[in-house]
């Protein structure tokens, strides 16, 4: 079970810190969909800030494990926020992207809360 949890929180905070570097370095693949949700560009730094956080956060808790509950958890509502506003905006195509975020670090956090 460990190392499935090292895996998993290796692989999810690499793909949650491309998407925090994504809107850092404003994308055209993160910054539509932002744009089409009327998300102001004054929050994009803060989001940014936010993923990348959460996934160092995720690394940090195989040393410090409440941290990486923490930052699971912290990315878990930050994921159910963006798919919110994802359906508040009628974009249901586009919906399912920060589920593909979602689903690993849920994973994360199950797989070190059995550690």
């Amino acid at each position: 079970m460990n190392v499935a949890y090292y895996i998993a929180g290796t692989l999810t905070a690499v793909w949650v810190g491309f998407s925090g570097y994504s809107l850092f370095s404003k994308q055209q693949f993160v910054v539509e969909p932002l744009e089409r949700y009327g998300v102001p560009r004054s929050w994009w730094n803060w989001l940014a800030l936010a993923k990348s956080a959460g996934a160092l956060g995720l690394i940090a808790g195989f040393a410090i494990p409440p941290l990486g509950v923490a930052a699971a958890i912290g990315l878990i509502l930050y994921f159910l926020g963006a798919t919110a506003t994802a359906l508040r905006a009628r974009s249901y195509n586009t919906a399912v992207f920060p589920l593909l975020y979602l689903i690993p670090v849920a994973a994360t956090l199950v797989l070190q809360l059995a550690r």
